[in-house]
């Protein structure tokens, strides 16, 4: 199975997760008539649309170029999780007037041992799919896959400080943590979802590779220029899973074209070796464009 093949089937499975999960934690919240397993289960109503958002905007990423999107889709998984943000801070309201609700009229828990023990079995399978999305988000780069699994593993770890808060509540007969336990939950919600919206927007501004990959990239260029003069003007951006890199070579001015495109290609293939997704533009220039001083070091970076 190709890593575009996986990303999507783990995308098309995150849909039946999220409802099965759904589905749990609403009949949690109809046997207790908890305002804090409420405020869960319509967090889980966010992963279900969050779900069908992600398995859309993977499949567009996937997609070829063409003539009209001539460097690729990748960015179509941005606009996924920026939803997935805005879906979050709507869920955190409807939980907040909720909250209002029962801050009003607190009452006791029906059923709460079989709810709390539905509720708990669904963090657990949320949990586990929170890990999976997650690491293989990262592995193949997919922001829409990190993104969603980030949000799930939100949830888990709402959906355990729920069950810790109601097991004291029914302890001490304090029926008044049941709706300050939801009031925190919004918050939480609020806070990751600002978190997901600025993340994703800032992979739409083109944002460069980060510092440790930048030197990583510059030692590549460096260890299979021979034969350049001098690199300069590097730059990057990320695009979804595409890393996009940009330089200026500098040659000898009497150097041949077809010299020039060997060192080219080996630098190309060094990179593409190393760098999963990458798109590389070279520009190469004559010698009497170089930003050092002659006699410097081989192949330096002005």
């Amino acid at each position: 199975m190709t890593p575009k093949q996986k990303i999507r089937r783990l995308a098309a499975w995150s849909i039946v997760v999220a409802f099965a999960v759904m589905g749990l934690k609403f009949v949690a919240w109809w046997l207790t008539g908890s305002v804090a397993l409420y405020s869960d289960a319509l967090e889980s109503i966010v992963n279900v649309i969050a779900a069908f958002a992600a398995f859309w905007a993977i499949s567009v990423s996937h997609k070829p170029a063409d003539r009209d999107h001539q460097y690729g889709h990748h960015k179509a998984e941005y606009f996924s999780a920026v939803l997935e943000g805005v879906l979050i801070v709507v869920a955190a309201l409807l939980i907040l007037a909720e909250v209002w609700r029962a801050w009003q009229n607190p009452v006791p828990l029906d059923a709460p041992s079989l709810g709390l023990a539905i509720n708990a079995a669904a963090a657990g399978v949320n949990g586990f799919w929170a890990w999976l999305l997650i690491r293989n988000g990262r592995e193949h780069r997919s922001p829409a896959l990190a993104a969603d699994g980030h949000h799930i593993l939100t949830d888990v770890v709402t959906s355990l400080g729920v069950l810790i808060g109601l097991l004291a509540a029914i302890a001490t007969g304090w029926w008044m943590l049941d709706p300050l336990l939801a009031l925190v939950v919004a918050l939480n919600i609020l806070w990751q979802g600002w978190k997901v919206i600025a993340s994703s927007l800032d992979g739409l501004m083109d944002r460069a590779v980060d510092h440790e990959n930048h030197l990583r990239i510059r030692d590549l260029i460096s260890a299979n220029s021979q034969g350049a003069l001098e690199i300069h003007d590097l730059k990057t951006r990320i695009a979804g899973r595409a890393t996009f890199i940009e330089f200026h070579m500098v040659v000898d001015a009497g150097m041949s074209v077809g010299d020039s495109h060997l060192i080219c290609d080996r630098i190309e293939a060094a990179l593409e070796n190393e760098i999963p997704s990458v798109r590389v533009v070279i520009h190469v220039e004559p010698d009497h464009e170089a930003k050092l001083p002659p006699g410097t070091a081989a192949v330096p970076f002005a």
